[in-house]
């Protein structure tokens, strides 16, 4: 009996068409609270820019009203200069009358030169508030001014609200929130670590040797499956992640409660900077109001020949450090009332956050 072993070459086609896809349900929340960290990490920033923000608009509002302070305090010194040169004349005609003395036209000229000079001196302190101005504003200095007025404006009546909306409307506090919420997170991330990793799969498609029969019922083919895989051993390393996460919800948690009580104790600062400030005008107009009296007197017994110029002058000087002293009280108020702003949270909520 014979057999022949020998086989002819041949050919054929294997046509497939197949998809696989998998998917690992979160069932330990590991991706949840990865998303829940990330968003608060992203809220977290956006808090930070606005922070930011927030302190450079109240340090240009400073600047802007101290700058007007010394506008103010320069149309003082111009009305100061107006009456000193007034008195000099008065000392040189005294002088030339024969009732005058050398002494009263010099210590009149010194007094008269002191106040320009401090006028001058006003105007290198207005130009630099006026440079800091332009540079937060992002203005080309070179030819950037802000022509002169005087601050005579009203104070502006800041709402306070109700305590507890200051946890919404600043964005300090916001920022220190949300990170505490993102290394709460963590927490989450780290723990979900100790269960096992499941992952469901599964794949289909169609397979056939002739192209007619390809995509049809019978070429199908298909399977699903499930895989779970878990650490047994890793040193405690996931226990020290876990730790280390708590830890560092515990600081952040820390922080914010720190953020949250200066934040408390810088508006009351400030509230109790302005009422004190506001007592204080009062006192130093009075100051004022009394010192113009004492000059308008000894300017007339001078003139009636009953007393020496130094009586004038020393009125006189005692009028413009008043006067000086209310100019400055009155940025100083502007200026306790755009930090009480700030502090407040200047307009801000947590409304402007991303969601």
């Amino acid at each position: 009996m014979t057999s022949d072993l020998s086989r002819s070459p041949g050919s054929y086609n294997d046509l497939t068409l197949e998809g696989q896809a998998s998917w690992e349900p979160d069932l330990w929340g590991k991706i949840r609270r990865n998303v829940e960290g990330a968003n608060a990490a992203a809220q977290a920033s956006a808090a930070d820019m606005a922070n930011t923000e927030l302190s450079l608009e109240a340090e240009m509002a400073e600047d802007y009203f101290q700058l007007r302070g010394l506008d103010l305090q320069a149309q003082l010194l111009d009305n100061d200069i107006r009456d000193l040169t007034n008195q000099l004349d008065l000392t040189k005609r005294r002088l030339a009358g024969g009732i005058g003395t050398e002494a009263d036209v010099a210590q009149a000229q010194t007094v008269l030169d002191t106040t320009r000079a401090q006028l001058v001196d006003v105007g290198i302190a207005r130009a630099e508030f006026e440079h800091a101005v332009g540079s937060i504003a992002d203005y080309k200095l070179p030819s950037f001014s802000i022509a002169p007025a005087p601050l005579d404006i009203d104070l502006p009546n800041v709402p306070l609200g109700v305590p507890s909306q200051l946890l919404q409307r600043r964005p300090d506090i916001a920022a220190a929130e949300r990170r505490a919420q993102q290394a709460n997170a963590q927490i989450g991330v780290a723990v979900a670590a100790f269960y096992p990793t499941i992952t469901l799969g599964g794949s289909g498609g169609f397979e056939s040797t002739h192209g007619g029969t390809w995509i049809q019922g019978p070429s199908a083919l298909w399977s699903l499956g499930a895989q779970a895989t878990e650490l047994l051993i890793d040193g405690g390393r996931r226990r020290a992640v876990t730790n280390q996460a708590r830890d560092q919800f515990e600081a952040s948690a820390a922080n914010y409660k720190s953020v949250v009580f200066l934040a408390f104790n810088e508006v009351e600062d400030k509230l109790s900077d302005l009422r004190i400030l506001e007592q204080e005008e009062v006192a130093q107009h009075a100051a004022v109001l009394s010192a113009q009296h004492s000059f308008d007197v000894s300017n007339q017994r001078y003139k009636g020949g009953v007393t020496s110029y130094l009586e004038v002058l020393t009125a006189e000087n005692t009028l413009i450090q008043n006067q000086k002293t209310e100019a400055n009280l009155k940025s100083r108020k502007f200026a306790s009332s755009v930090e009480l702003i700030r502090s407040l949270g200047g307009g801000w909520d947590v409304s402007h956050l991303p969601k």
